[in-house]
Parts: structure tokens; sequence; C-alpha cells
């Protein structure tokens, strides 16, 4: 029997269920079951089973998509975390009041939407690098995004300028929430500022990377507005990221129910690989 206090709990949380199931599970459900057809996007189709699933295993412009968002989004997370440390480190010092301002700063790129951002991007790398190509000389700055390797790099630093000073904002919390009596103790006996970090503030900074590294890889693999407004996929599809190679078969294609059983795989990966980082950082959260 519910009691007074248990009816106010689930009488404030149908809300956020009811538009949990709305916005997600019952997508989810119909999602799968269109997976299973030969859904167009009008009419329904027939019911062919797991058809698409092996199809989605044969089509090569979805593996080199997969293979080129798990490049991406390893290369990306590294820098991301390892740049957004280096940020937090540096405005967590004395700085009077330079500090407020290099944290505004390291944070504004993310406040900028995907698509401009890409533009943005778009613009420094055809139009500002190309000048300063044609008048230094310098090969170096001629031709980004033309080649695949420089589409990815160009994919690369727009993703990481965007994300870095967010995930600064997070080990800016946990490193000030680190107790000073410990810092002073370690100062006291006689630990350098870098074994000072690398002894006592990184350890103590693991649940930091757990909230992180999902972050970072979660937002790596889903991302689609930027690929669009600063690549489009090409040089010939070889930029072209699983959540684009998606909505490409969608909407462009018309294939729906085959674009949903590739859904249904991207999201089956993110889910392993995400539960994976969070058990072994969770361990590591514990032996720190």
């Amino acid at each position: 029997m519910l009691t007074n206090r248990s009816k106010s709990f689930w009488l404030l949380l149908a809300p956020a269920l009811i538009a949990l199931i709305i916005v997600l599970f019952i997508p989810l459900l119909t999602g799968s079951y269109y997976s299973l057809t030969d859904w167009n996007g009008n009419t329904v189709g027939s019911f062919i089973g797991l058809d698409n699933y092996i199809k989605a295993f044969q089509d090569q412009g979805f593996i080199d998509s997969l293979i080129f968002t798990a490049k991406f989004s390893v290369v990306s997370v590294i820098l991301i975390n390892v740049i957004a440390l280096m940020l937090a480190t540096l405005v967590t010092q004395k700085l009077g009041k330079w500090t407020t301002l290099f944290r505004t700063i390291f944070f504004m790129p993310n406040l900028i939407g995907g698509i401009i951002l890409g533009f943005i991007w778009q613009f420094i790398f055809n139009k500002a690098f190309e000048s300063i190509a044609d008048l230094t000389g310098i090969e170096f700055f001629a031709g980004w995004l033309n080649t695949p390797a420089t589409g990815f790099w160009g994919l690369v630093i727009l993703f990481v300028w965007q994300m870095s000073g967010y995930m600064m904002l997070i080990y800016i919390s946990f490193l000030n929430n680190i107790p000073e009596e410990i810092l002073e103790a370690a100062d006291i006996d006689g630990a350098s500022p870098l074994q000072t970090f690398f002894r006592i503030k990184l350890p103590m900074l693991m649940p930091a990377f757990t909230v992180t590294l999902f972050l970072t890889l979660s937002n790596a693999f889903k991302i689609y507005d930027q690929n669009l407004a600063l690549t489009q996929g090409g040089p010939y599809n070889s930029t072209q990221m699983a959540a684009m190679n998606i909505y490409n078969e969608a909407f462009s294609m018309r294939n729906m129910g085959f674009a949903q059983s590739k859904a249904i795989i991207f999201l089956v990966i993110i889910v392993v690989i995400s539960i994976i980082q969070i058990s072994i950082t969770r361990k590591k959260e514990i032996s720190a």
C-alpha cells in the first residue's frame, strides 16, 4: 500500500517518466520493429526479419563510417581530456582577476552551435589557411579538407576546440574539492608541484575521469552537425561519420527500415563501449 510520501514521490517523478517514455522508449521500440521491415518512410512494408541487419554488416560504406568514427573518437577523447585537464590546472592557480577571464575564454567555444562552429572552421581552413599558403608558400596550409587525412584532423581540431572548455569546468570542480590539508602536507614534505599533481591530484581525479570520458565518448560517437557543416562527409565519403551515414540512408535514400537497423547496431556499440568505460574507470576510482 502506498504511503502519502511514496505517492508524492511518484507524483513528482511522473512528468519526467512520461516524457522519458514518450521521447526515448516508445521511439526505441518502434524503431526496433521498423528495423525488421522494408519500411520506406511512407508505408510500413513487409516483415523481413534480420535481413536489414545482415545487409548492414555487408555495407562497406557503413563499416567504413564506423571505423572512421572509432578513430575520430579515440583521438578526440584523448586530446580533449589532456587539454581540458591542462586548462583546469592552469585556471585553478592563483591568477587573480585573470582567472575568470581565462575560464570564460576557454569555455566560450562550447556555447557556439555545431553548425555555426562547422562553418567558422570551414572558413578558417578554406579561406584563412589558403591565404596563408598563398602568401608564404607553405604547403602545410594548402588544401585543408580536400584529403581524407586533413579532413580527419580538421574534424578533430573543431571538436577538441569545442569540447575542451566544457570538460575543463568538470575538472575544475573536482580540483577545487581536493582538501587543502592534503596539498599543504605534501608541500611540507617537500613534494614538487609535479609530484603533487601526479601522486595526489591525479589519483583523486578518477571520479572526474569517469564523467568526462563518458561525456566525450558519447558526444564523439554521435557527432553529426559539425561533420555536415565542415566536410559533408567528403571527399568521397572518406570523412563520413556513422551518424551521417545513417541519416543519409534514411532521408536521402529513403531506406528507413535499413537505416533503423544501422541505428540499432550503432546504439548497441555505443552502449557496450560506455559500459566498459564506466566499469573500468569505476574500478580505478576504488583502487585510487
